[in-house]
């Protein structure tokens, strides 16, 4: 089975997991648009990333966070964030793949995150795949480590 496990968002992440080994980390592709230069996912390269898997004769699923809107968060950041989290859920329909969602409060506890910082999930996305560790070596790759965790905990769990 190959798992696709997805961070969503404009900074989010994608991984490949295939027999519970990180077959590829990508942050989410993004793309320019209109006047003000505003960035928002690429839709057409994560389609891309995600057909690659597809026809390789193994069964593929997605599993991404399932997040809501938080307090404090402004409507643009939410409505952006909103559009992303479709893009991805349009894709998986168009492609005709099943798509699981997962609270980050459900995979953190499986990793014993709760309550921690975005460094925490990058440190134990190192401890868990140490041959990765060159692929989340800055801060700003705790979303890539958030997706593989994603992918690794349907892995453990099957939700």
């Amino acid at each position: 089975m190959i798992i696709i496990g997805i961070d969503p968002g404009i900074t989010g992440g994608i991984c490949i997991l295939e027999n519970k080994k990180v077959v590829e980390v990508h942050e989410t592709p993004t793309m320019i648009d209109g006047k003000k230069n505003k960035r928002q996912v690429n839709g057409s390269q994560v389609a891309n990333i995600i057909k690659e898997r597809l026809n390789k004769g193994k069964e593929v699923v997605v599993v991404v966070e399932h997040v809501n809107a938080m307090p404090g968060q402004g409507v643009t950041s939410m409505f952006n964030f909103g559009q992303s989290f479709g893009v991805i859920k349009g894709i998986c329909s168009a492609l005709n793949l099943p798509i699981y969602f997962v609270r980050p409060m459900k995979w953190k506890k499986h990793f014993n995150l709760i309550k921690t910082n975005k460094e925490a999930s990058r440190t134990r996305a190192i401890e868990i795949y140490p041959e990765i560790s060159s692929k989340l070596a800055r801060k700003k790759d705790s979303n890539k480590a958030d997706a593989i965790l994603i992918a690794r905990y349907f892995n453990d769990t099957q939700l």
